[in-house]
């Protein structure tokens, strides 16, 4: 029963989390690091940040460097391909100061791995430049969705003992999302349910040619990305949870109701002895703990031990302790006066 309200809880406080964050309600994540790979890529979650934001109203400028059109949706279309850092600042800058009236923006860089590779940038004082520049009113709030890609490996030099870009991402990101293949997760979880060792997939296996792993049957579970979230609060405790995201096909582009549920509510994740328990049942056992109606009558006739002795006829009588003498006794007669 507990269990079940824990679960209730989270579903309630998880979800209304999830969809502050893609909706960008109260400035609750400034700065939000995507991680995605070969195996799921990041372009389902941020059609669905577009999404949420043109329902929002949101100001929407998409910084590419990997994307050739202009996704739907998209106010500022910034081709970031072989322009400096400070010129590509600039030129966002312009972008959200086209915005209007509009008091809230939101920033998507499609892929951040180019603009780190660039030597001579201080990546938390550049991407502050983003969020907050100089000449911006304080009533606009600016959201930064940047997105890295794992199997990417940087080259660009570093000074020893510094920490890498991707370390300082992670620190600077309040918001962190992880997104992992639908089909990959529900075979490493059956894996596990066999107490068997989970499957790697893709780059992992490190077999020769191998890109991108594929599961058998993994077109059952190819509705949707899982996302992992760690979103850091302000008071510095941090919250954790696993989403599913259908994909935009099962969902109409302006439909207002929440899509966004936990992972542990997808029905090919939740355990097979979860579905239809009863709330009050009691742990199954290979033993009856209860008592038929035979033995608890029988329990109440056994006579305890002594039990007569608590029959007195006077007063002090009540205390008596009956008891026969054995051969191997030895009697003391001093002893037995007391």
């Amino acid at each position: 029963m507990s269990s079940r309200n824990s679960l209730s809880h989270r579903r309630t406080h998880n979800l209304l989390l999830i969809s502050k964050l893609l909706s960008l309600r109260d400035t609750a994540s400034p700065l939000t690091l995507v991680l995605d790979s070969l195996g799921q890529p990041a372009r389902p979650l941020l059609k669905e940040y577009i999404r949420r934001a043109q329902l929002s109203k949101v100001h929407v400028i998409f910084v590419s460097f990997e994307t050739l059109k202009k996704p739907h949706g998209v106010d500022c279309f910034v081709f970031a391909q072989r322009k400096k850092p400070a010129d590509l600042a600039k030129e966002i800058t312009a972008a959200s100061s086209s915005a209007g009236s509009t008091r809230r923006r939101l920033i998507i860089i499609d892929s951040v791995n180019p603009l780190l590779s660039k030597p001579g940038i201080h990546l938390p004082s550049y991407l502050g430049s983003l969020v907050a520049p100089s000449n911006a009113s304080a009533q606009i709030q600016t959201s930064l969705v940047v997105t890295y890609h794992r199997d990417i490996v940087g080259i660009k030099q570093r000074q020893p003992y510094a920490p890498s870009d991707f370390s300082l991402l992670s620190y600077l990101a309040t918001t962190i999302i992880t997104l992992h293949n639908l089909a990959h997760i529900l075979a490493q979880k059956s894996a596990r349910d066999r107490s068997l060792a989970a499957p790697v997939f893709g780059l992992e296996e490190e077999q020769e040619g191998v890109i991108l792993g594929k599961v058998d049957g993994s077109e059952r579970a190819s509705g949707g990305i899982v996302i992992e979230m760690e979103h850091r609060r302000k008071s510095g405790r941090g919250v954790v949870e696993w989403y599913h995201l259908p994909s935009a096909s099962r969902y109409l582009p302006q439909e207002l109701k929440e899509v966004v549920t936990l992972l542990d509510d997808h029905p090919l994740f939740q355990r097979a002895e979860d579905d239809g328990a009863p709330e009050d049942e009691e742990p199954g056992s290979t033993f009856e703990l209860k008592l038929t109606e035979r033995q608890r009558r029988d329990r109440e006739g056994v006579v305890l031990p002594y039990f007569d002795a608590q029959k007195g006829g006077g007063p002090g009588e009540g205390g008596r302790i009956l008891y026969d003498m054995g051969e191997e006794d030895d009697f003391d007669e001093e002893e037995d006066e007391i």
